[in-house]
């Protein structure tokens, strides 16, 4: 008995080592290319064309590089308009997917499911099928370069699969938690705000991660309806380092490295509540 203890435990130590193994060879591929843009950030146009390897570390550094990109190359200008965005369209959608969804599982609505359908049909479109008619639809009605006219396309393309991640949690909810409510004199409003949005904080948090992520790398729209270089987005301000006879590789590295910074505060408040939100998502 001892001995065949001693071997399962041998086993899953083995399998350990394979997965943990398997995991660190994953980790190090996706972290190459980060590694790279790092090197290249720090490097002088001189270096280019010197020889040095793409993992070669500079014989100095220049950060000037990062100055450059957020000050002289209007980086900085990019970020806020980004931001600026980001900070109340990722709200307002998740607002007005959490009240659709409260409407299909809390509610008694006629042919939920259809509707649940119907949203769903819009992440079947892509949306670079829109681009045309949305143009020609912003050139008509005098919205190009309106940060509320393509706040309003990003909240309509994001509804379909925030519907879906608050739908499916709020299914997880016990219907019990409703009727008591109601007994206690509590309206539909304030089930609403009070006890079904508290109750879906890390729905709602995983939303805010992935919302937050879509619109500030968001690059096809916001290059097509947004053409006013005051007025750019980060994703599109990114490209102006790409000129006609060359690339800016030390600039455009800088400024990548710089566009993760918000993403990257974003997820580090929220990502505790990440994997439980979508685990509830997905149980329905």
């Amino acid at each position: 008995m001892s001995s065949m203890s001693k071997r399962i435990s041998t086993r899953k130590v083995f399998a350990s080592v394979r997965r943990y193994t398997l995991l660190l060879s994953i980790s190090i591929i996706w972290i190459i290319p980060a590694i790279s843009i790092i090197f290249t950030a720090v490097k002088s146009r001189a270096d280019f064309f010197s020889g040095m390897g793409l993992f070669e570390w500079p014989a100095s550094i220049h950060w000037e590089n990062f100055t450059t990109a957020l000050f002289d190359a209007n980086l900085l200008l990019y970020m806020r308009n980004s931001l600026f965005i980001s900070v109340w369209k990722v709200p307002l959608g998740i607002l007005v997917a959490a009240l659709a969804a409260f409407a299909i599982t809390r509610l008694n609505v006629k042919a939920p499911r259809a509707i649940f359908i119907y949203f769903l049909i819009g992440m079947m479109v892509p949306f670079h099928v829109a681009l045309v008619p949305l143009n020609a639809f912003f050139v008509n009605h005098g919205l190009i370069d309106s940060f509320l006219g393509i706040t309003y396309v990003y909240i309509a393309f994001g509804l379909p699969f925030a519907i879906l991640v608050l739908r499916g949690f709020f299914n997880t909810i016990p219907k019990e938690i409703d009727e008591a409510a109601y007994i206690d004199g509590c309206s539909k409003t304030r089930l609403f705000f009070s006890i079904t949005l508290p109750l879906a904080k890390p729905a709602i948090a995983s939303l805010f991660i992935l919302d937050f992520l879509a619109t500030w790398n968001e690059y096809i729209l916001a290059s097509v309806l947004i053409r006013d270089r005051t007025r750019q987005l980060i994703t599109a301000g990114l490209m102006n380092f790409q000129g006609q006879f060359g690339t800016e590789f030390g600039l455009l590295s800088a400024g990548v490295l710089l566009n993760v910074i918000p993403i990257m505060l974003v997820y580090i408040l929220l990502q505790r509540h990440f994997v439980e939100g979508m685990a509830g998502a997905i149980k329905s």
